[in-house]
């Protein structure tokens, strides 16, 4: 046998991550690269849905097949990042009864569970939802993590040889004698854990072969090497709600259209979606009307929406691809079936294949698809053992135990805690000193935020997403600097405070469309914290220092005197 294959996968979200998985687990030496955190793209913006296959049985029955057997497999593989809330397509009124008699044969054609409930029956599974309600279709529907779940393929990676760099940007496909033989990466700031204040460089990062996986930005890393690949990037918003109105996912049984799903997921419910073709995946317009509507049009389903507090939004991109002899002009008419492009058969590039379309909860098929294209490559005869080893975190778990006695917590923090762990739940919850609960919106504590920051260092995105600290109800007013100063045992100030800094940007990004009523107050709430009694707008260790004796005596830095408006101004007491 000759000397292991090294393979370059690009993209962290759950396709790379899938792949770089199968890859390890199968012998090989592989790099991951991604260009921000693991699911950066399209991954970290979706609704959370584990499809059942209902949503495609009708429209893509191929996909439908697809999804109900990875529903499976994932339920089995990944116990921790799931949750089986079961799902119902619903039907209105004016809702077509032919549509969802297709609907119902149509499941029972791609194998999905399906069973037709009364209007009673499904208001007493789900009571918010409408009084006029004619029936519904109950399908396995269910929600599941998609942070958890890439963290955890990610840790098995490494766990079997994997390099994981994130943060790494690919700024070249190294091309030599006509193949490629490697990438060209920028790295934000160094390689392995992310430390702020530090700066990176670049790296040429040699390879036998290259897996683009990057979703929605695959053309972009074409173009790098003169590739025509077609994806066409498909904007969706999601509106998270402050609690959750339905505890199964809700589905307009209706043909295609904006506005048809409601995903219960951890705390919270996520609203979508809508179906927008656009040039650039980062460059886009969010637009409020696109969150009013989905308010509007999911109220017909569950009345009380209309009067409910949302706390942010945010829009993801679809990486659809169509082959170009296909030239379909809605983005829902495009299949959500996945294609593996062979450059050395497609254009004549030999050393690298790109993966395009699909679905999160197919990406472990995905993978297991393209890791046997490159082991045939290699005549690596090697099997797939991706459905059958669970994740890190699934495995042997099966009961969810009360921990309050065992590690002294509140029994909802420490049900909390546990689902996110998983099988983990002891090795990371069992410590000898202090256990506070640090995000008391998603009820994690100290020992997660230490057990996140040991797997991801100084980023407090990262650790966001591998825990759910901030990601609540206060969208981090109360604990982002609480999880900044878990970083101080290990980390200098100017590193915490770049930490911090950046950890609050993208908390306030996603709440510009949700500001009005109850949200509105608690933002300002937040400004005044962060802005006035922690001083992150004008804090003297970062620039000149601040007067307050001025304040005190009734006159401002000027000179001038201080007026209650500006006083309210400057996050003062006026109002709040």
């Amino acid at each position: 046998m000759g000397p292991t294959p090294h393979i370059a996968v690009i993209g962290g979200g759950s396709t790379g991550a899938g792949i770089a998985r199968d890859l390890a687990m199968r012998g090989l030496d592989v790099t991951l690269v991604e260009q921000g955190n693991l699911t950066h793209g399209t991954t970290g913006r979706m609704h959370g849905l584990l499809h059942s296959g209902g949503r495609y049985a009708v429209s893509d029955q191929a996909s439908a097949t697809e999804c109900i057997e990875e529903n499976r497999v994932l339920r089995d593989i990944a116990s921790h990042c799931v949750e089986m809330t079961g799902g119902l397509f619903v039907k209105r009124p004016e809702d077509s009864e032919e549509y969802f008699q297709k609907k119902l044969n149509g499941c029972e054609e791609c194998g999905i569970p399906a069973e037709v409930v009364s209007g009673e029956e499904a208001r007493a599974m789900e009571p918010h939802l409408a009084k006029d309600i004619d029936k519904a279709i109950s399908v396995p529907d269910g929600a599941i993590d998609p942070f958890r779940l890439v963290v955890a393929n990610a840790a098995s990676a490494q766990e079997h040889g994997a390099r994981i760099e994130t943060h790494t940007k690919v700024t070249d496909l190294l091309v030599e004698s006509g193949e490629v033989v490697g990438i060209e990466v920028e790295h934000d700031s160094g390689p392995g854990k992310r430390v702020h204040g530090t700066e990176g460089g670049t790296e040429q990062i040699r390879a036998d072969y290259v897996v683009n996986a990057t979703g929605a930005w695959a053309g972009r890393i074409g173009d790098m090497a003169g590739l025509d690949i077609e994806v066409r990037p498909s904007k969706g918003v999601m509106t998270i709600m402050n609690i959750r109105q339905v505890d199964t996912v809700i589905n307009r049984c209706r043909p295609k259209g904006d506005a048809d799903i409601v995903v219960p997921h951890e705390t919270t419910a996520i609203l979508g979606t809508t179906d927008e073709e656009v040039e650039d995946p980062e460059d886009y317009p969010e637009e409020q009307w696109e969150v009013d509507m989905m308010i509007d049009t999911l109220s017909e389903l569950i009345p009380m929406l209309d009067e409910a507090r949302t706390i942010r939004s945010f829009w993801g991109v679809r990486p659809l691809y169509e082959p170009p002899d296909v030239g379909s002009d809605d983005p829902t008419d495009i299949t959500r079936d996945f294609f593996l492009l062979d450059h050395d058969e497609r254009d004549d590039l030999p050393g690298m294949t790109s993966i395009v379309g699909g679905k999160f909860t197919t990406y472990r098929m995905m993978g297991e698809q393209i890791a046997d294209h490159v082991c045939g490559k290699f005549g690596i005869d090697a099997d797939c053992r991706t459905a059958d080893e669970p994740l890190p975190g699934s495995e042997d778990f099966s009961v969810l135990r009360d921990y309050m006695d065992e590690f002294g917590l509140r029994s909802p923090i420490g049900r909390r805690s546990v689902e996110r762990l998983g099988s983990r739940a002891d090795d990371v919850l069992k410590t000898d000193g202090p256990n506070p609960t640090v995000c008391a919106c998603e009820g994690v504590t100290r020992a997660e935020i230490q057990d996140a920051i040991g797997g991801s260092g100084s980023d407090l995105n990262a650790v966001r997403i591998r825990t759910r600290a901030s990601m609540g109800n206060c969208q981090g007013g109360f604990c982002s600097h609480r999880m900044a100063s878990e970083l101080h045992s290990e980390y200098d100030e100017p590193v915490v405070r770049e930490a911090w800094d950046e950890l609050l940007q993208e908390r306030w990004k996603g709440q510009r469309h949700a500001l009005w009523g109850e949200q509105l107050s608690q933002a300002a709430l937040n400004y005044a914290l962060h802005a006035t009694t922690q001083n992150r707008d004008q804090d003297p260790a970062d620039g000149d220092p601040v007067d307050f004796s001025a304040f005190d005596s009734g006159r401002g830095q000027t000179g001038g005197s201080v007026d209650s408006a500006d006083v309210a101004a400057d996050g003062g007491t006026n109002g709040y």
